[in-house]
This record gives structure tokens, C-alpha cells and sequence, in this order.
């Protein structure tokens, strides 16, 4: 494990942070009543559109898939482009219809439920095409039993495992009588998504650093 790669880590966690910051607090300096309870499902769309942006950015600076021959780039790029769409779109009716199987409005809710769904393709599925682009043995892998052959691989565990506890978690205070606005559906389940998804951005590098002695990647 080299020091410049954990380093590189950190910082690209770091970015994410402050795009999740960003895309919270910022809007509010442009957009009348913006926030995140009042305005929710816009929120969603900037909080996704932001994270899925930088993601893309960083991961291409990082180098973190590997280059493909120059031979027959954009033919390459473009087909990559087209497999990674789709897949994110698979992700998104996925976890859509997961959600309504554990108890989400069909019908009546519906773009809530959806934009829910994106943002934790967002977090989980956007994430592994980056950084092992549209390859779904891959992502198998990954999540195998000492499948992780970088440190990239050990934050995407992490982090995706972050996610979805924390939007599980914050399903919970729905069903309660408190009549609170966040508990109106799905708010407390994406800023539990969120915030689990954020905790890990610094919880990744951190296990990573004060387990490098014991973690070794084997090329496959």
C-alpha cells in the first residue's frame, strides 16, 4: 500500500464531504425557502446530481480504473459511457423496488421513492462504476470474502455498507406519532443514507490507515 494512494484517499473523501456540504447549504443562497425538509425532493436532485459530478471528476483525475489502449479510445469510452448508464438506471429500478417491498408507498409517493432510489445508486452504485467501471463480476468480487485488491475496493465496502445501514436506520422514526416534518416519507431514510454515507467517507481512510500493516491486495 503506497502513502500517496492513502493520501489521495483522503483527499477525494475529503471533496466528497464538502460536496454533500455543498449541496445542502449552498442552494440556499440562491433559492427562496430552500431546504432540506421543505424542499426535500429538490434537495435530493442537487445532493445527487453534486456527489455523482464530483465522483466523476476525482476518479478520473485518481487514474483509479485502469487506462485503456489508445486504440479505439472513443469507441471504447463511448461504449463504457452507454453500459454505465444503463447500469445506474438497473441500480436505481432496483432499489426502487426493493424500498416498496419493505413497506414504500407504491402509487402514491412515487417520485419520492424513486429519487430515493437514485440517491443511493448515487452513493453505492455510481461509486463502484467509478471506480471499477461497468464490470458487475467485478463489483461481485469486491464485496466477496477478501475480495478488495486495492484500498479503493476496502472504502467501497465501507462506504456502501455506511449507506444503507444508516438509510435502514433511519426508517425507524416513521411509523412513531411524533408528527415531526422529517418524518414524512422518505426524508429521515435519505438524510439517514446521507449522513451514514458521510461518516464513512472519514471512517474509510481512517480503518484503512490503522490497518494497513494487516491488509495486503493481490492482484487478480
Amino acid at each position: 500500500m503506497k502513502d500517496v494512494e492513502l493520501r489521495g484517499m483522503f483527499s477525494a473523501h475529503t471533496i466528497l464531504i464538502l460536496s454533500v456540504l455543498f449541496a445542502t447549504f449552498a442552494p440556499s443562497l440562491f433559492l427562496d425557502d430552500f431546504s432540506i425538509i421543505g424542499t426535500h425532493l429538490l434537495w435530493l436532485c442537487i445532493c445527487s446530481t453534486t456527489v455523482a459530478a464530483v465522483s466523476i471528476i476525482l476518479h478520473s483525475l485518481l487514474e483509479t480504473n485502469a487506462v485503456p489502449n489508445k486504440k479505439n479510445y472513443f469507441s471504447h469510452k463511448l461504449s463504457k459511457t452507454m453500459k454505465s448508464c444503463l447500469l445506474f438506471l438497473t441500480s436505481c429500478l432496483m432499489f426502487h423496488g426493493i424500498i416498496v417491498l419493505y413497506g414504500a408507498p407504491l402509487l402514491v409517493s412515487f417520485k419520492e421513492t424513486f429519487l430515493f432510489a437514485v440517491l443511493l445508486s448515487t452513493f453505492t452504485t455510481f461509486r463502484c462504476l467509478c471506480v471499477r467501471g461497468p464490470n458487475v463480476q467485478a463489483w461481485i468480487r469486491v464485496f466477496s470474502k477478501n475480495g478488495a485488491l486495492s484500498i479503493w475496493d476496502t472504502s467501497l465496502q465501507i462506504t456502501t455498507i455506511s449507506t444503507l445501514f444508516g438509510a435502514w436506520l433511519g426508517a425507524f422514526p416513521i411509523p412513531l406519532d411524533w408528527d415531526r416534518p422529517w418524518q414524512v416519507w422518505p426524508i429521515s431514510c435519505t438524510l439517514g443514507a446521507t449522513l451514514g454515507f458521510t461518516v464513512s467517507l472519514v471512517i474509510a481512510p481512517l480503518w484503512i490507515y490503522w490497518n494497513r500493516k494487516h491488509l495486503t491486495y493481490k492482484c487478480r
